[in-house]
Parts: structure tokens; sequence; C-alpha cells
């Protein structure tokens, strides 16, 4: 079995050097780019299976790097990206999320988490491809494809991050259930997940642009995912839509 195979974006080399060396030691093959533009060829020439990504990059900035990699990727299985910046603000938290990154960690990072959280979503990854091929729903115009990591909406496929794809399949198993954020993080992120709710607030918003249209227009009200206020989210199946009010 070949180790798995992790592009590290990075412009500092002390940094660069620390994490290839840890996670070389971990058992991951890894290959360092130093620019954004050079991580861009690099993500065109091979099959990765993670992606550690800076934000401040000369060349192009992980921002970049992030949604031009998220446009231009097959839609079965999306590239896991983790996000690894100095930048703390939470609004450049939101945006590296909304832009299609799995995960963000905040410099200076703990080696031994960083290396359980790509462990974790290599994992995952690897738990997809033992699902039986018949495992779907079909949830009136909406159909959710587990084995082959597919959604579709009134037959045109949407394209979903493996985070986004994980929320959207489990709140679609459990109809009807009020789940807070901290119960979304546990059971979608895992329990190694350092409990960053503003997370699934980012993820809601981005399944909903995807699966309810323009949910920021007043006029139209979010129905599959509906938001219970001081308490969580909930997934209203076709057929019983709750009165939604977000």
């Amino acid at each position: 079995m070949h180790p798995a195979q992790l592009l590290l974006v990075e412009d500092d080399p002390a940094v660069a050097e620390v994490v290839s060396l840890h996670l070389s030691g971990a058992g991951y093959q890894v290959e360092h780019a130093a620019d954004g533009l050079l991580a861009l060829r690099r993500l065109e020439t091979r099959n990765w299976d993670l992606v550690l990504l800076d934000l401040t990059l000369p060349g192009t900035d992980g921002f970049e790097v992030c949604r031009r990699l998220r446009q231009r990727e097959g839609q079965q299985c999306p590239v896991p990206v983790i996000i690894l910046s100095a930048r703390t603000a939470e609004a450049e938290r939101v945006l590296g999320l909304e832009l299609g990154a799995d995960d963000y960690m905040a410099k200076p990072f703990s080696m031994l988490e960083l290396t359980a959280r790509v462990r974790a979503l290599l994992r995952r990854v690897a738990q997809l491809r033992l699902v039986p091929q018949s495992q779907a729903l079909q949830l009136g115009s909406l159909r959710i494809d587990l084995a082959s990591r597919k959604v579709q909406l009134s037959g045109t496929e949407l394209s979903l991050t493996l985070r986004e794809f994980d929320l959207l399949h489990f709140l679609a198993r459990h109809p009807g259930h009020i789940f807070s954020r901290a119960d979304l993080l546990q059971h979608v992120w895992g329990d190694g997940f350092d409990g960053y709710e503003h997370t699934v607030n980012s993820h809601i918003n981005r399944l909903r642009s995807k699966i309810e249209g323009d949910v920021a227009d007043s006029t139209n009200t979010p129905r599959l995912i509906e938001t219970v206020w001081g308490v969580g989210y909930r997934f209203n199946a076709p057929g019983h839509v709750a009165n939604a009010r977000t």
C-alpha cells in the first residue's frame, strides 16, 4: 500500500521543514510548494490525497489556490484541504471554509494535532471507498449517493466538498431531528476537532446556496435546512417540511 500523497503549500522554509519532517515521519509522502502559482501547477500534475495550504503566499494567495482547486476538480471525490495560517480573524477563517477548505488550523499549532487531523480526514476518505454501492437517499428532487459521493438536484449534479457532503448526508439521514452546532461538530468533524462552531454556520450557508438557491435573498426562505433559533439546525425531508423561519 502506497503512502498518502500530501501537498504542503508554505512559503516559510522553517515551517515547511518542520511540517514535512513530522508528517514524513508519520508515514506520509510530502511534497512542498513554496508559492501559490507553483502549487496550482503541482495540483494539475498529480492526484493528491490531501493539501495543507498556507494563506499568505507569493504568486497567488491560498484563498485563490483553494478557490481554483474547487472550481476545476472532479465532482466525485474532492481532495481534502487543511488551511494552516497565522491569520486568526474570524472573517478569514470563515472565508477559507466558504471557499471549500475542510479544516482550518491557526499558527502556531501542535504537530501532534495536525497529524491527528490529517489522519482523521484521510481515514474518512478511505472509509468512503468501503460503502456498499446501493446506499443512496432520494428526497424529492434531491438525490444523495453515499457510494459515489454524488449529489443531484433535479438531475443536475452538484459540486460539494468533503465536509459539505458529510454534513448534508448526516442531516438528511435524520430528518426532523434538531442538532446543535456542537452536535454537528462531533458527528461530522469528529471528536478531535477544536470546536470552532462557526465552521458549522459556514458550511450550512454553502450547502443552502447549492441546494436551495440564493437564501441570502430575504424572499427565499430555506426549506430543507432550517435554523431553529437558539438551538441549531434541522433537515426537513420533502413532504414533511415545517414552517421554517430563519
